[in-house]
């Protein structure tokens, strides 16, 4: 009777274990395993962002987002065989049904997120990034059934808000500026509003390893888009394209990719331990830090209405973090909100004020 109770026991420590590049921290508490974690997605999501932006300075890149992601996809693959390889991972645990699923929703995501660079200012592909938060509590109550509170959807309201004035913001102060690319980006969002559900409800029903994941679902992804390209003779194009310069073409790529591999891992283990909300929460606030990186090492038109826009985001955000601890009463929520809204008309008036000193 002994060895039949501590059997499952053991199986099921095992299915429960959480790894980060080959390191256990299942011992560490929730709280310790959530810092680590966001620490590694600010450390490899940063470089990511960095080089996805300097592979677009190439010349005529723009018109091979979709070849680069079919490469990063490829590489993608083979990261997550090797992975499995090591860690010696045979069976699969997620039907291969759902696998076909995600990896149509990973390739929407990625995909239209790399061309979308192409035809926008890169912050504002950025801050549409940050705006998923949106989709994903939409996703959240249609896919599992989730309830929310006045105050979430008060601040997905004001990240609309924000999101709409840095828009129009950047069509009339960038010159790179193209709807295209609003169309590419929305499709992307639209595409994050039901993978990062769909992903954590699988990991948590069938208890599948994030290289598992990652393999199958980037690995059908890559054969949807290879066949696609080869019909069409993308391949041929972008693989002529590659050859003019391919130090830097598939120098930039490998960095981008392997740098974008191992973030998604940390993210898939962010959406094991704390879910799939707070897993976006933690890269949006990345992505505002990609931003300010953004504006410092790429010459790019800048005006204060960038600022305060973006605030509203960030507002919506923060927001979005008082939801969530119930402790606080409404008068103390209302109180955090009246004072953020200070600051933030505060920055409007003193950028209206540098244009007027600026105009004299």
């Amino acid at each position: 009777m002994s060895v039949n109770i501590k059997i499952p026991t053991t199986s099921n420590q095992e299915r429960t274990r959480i790894n980060i590049l080959c390191l256990d921290i299942t011992s560490f508490s929730q709280k310790k395993q959530f810092i680590f974690c966001s620490v590694a997605v600010f450390a490899f999501f940063l470089i990511y962002g960095y080089m996805q932006e300097l592979i677009f300075t190439i010349d005529g890149f723009e018109e091979y987002g979709w070849f680069l992601t079919l490469i990063q996809f490829g590489m993608y693959s083979i990261f997550g065989y090797l992975e499995n390889h090591v860690q010696n991972i045979i069976t699969r645990k997620i039907p291969i049904k759902l696998y076909m699923f995600l990896a149509l929703l990973t390739l929407g995501t990625m995909g239209f997120s790399n061309t979308a660079v192409g035809y926008l200012n890169y912050p504002t592909q950025v801050i549409f990034k940050c705006c998923k938060l949106i989709p994903v509590l939409i996703g959240s109550i249609l896919i599992q059934g989730k309830k929310y509170g006045p105050l979430d959807f008060l601040s997905a309201f004001i990240m609309c808000l924000g999101l709409i004035l840095f828009t129009l913001t950047d069509s009339q102060v960038s010159p790179k500026f193209n709807f295209k690319g609003v169309i590419m980006i929305s499709a992307a969002l639209l595409c994050d509003a039901i993978i990062g559900n769909v992903q954590e409800k699988s990991m948590k029903n069938y208890g599948a390893p994030n290289s598992e994941v990652v393999m199958y679902s980037y690995f059908i992804g890559f054969l949807y888009l290879f066949s696609i390209m080869l019909v069409t003779g993308d391949i041929q194009h972008g693989l002529t394209f590659y050859s003019r310069d391919p130090i830097r073409c598939y120098g930039y790529t490998f960095i981008f990719s392997i740098t974008g591999y191992l973030g998604i891992q940390i993210v898939l283990t962010l959406v094991r331990t704390c879910g799939a909300f707070a897993a976006v929460t933690v890269t949006t606030c990345r992505k505002a830090v990609t931003i300010i990186i953004s504006f410092m090492f790429f010459s790019k038109p800048f005006v204060f209405r960038y600022v305060w826009s973006g605030l509203l985001v960030l507002l919506g955000i923060y927001l979005n973090f008082f939801s969530k601890r119930s402790t606080l009463s409404t008068s103390q929520v209302m109180n955090a909100i009246q004072r953020k809204l200070k600051y933030v008309m505060c920055v409007y008036k003193t950028s209206k004020k540098h244009k007027m000193l600026t105009e004299v």
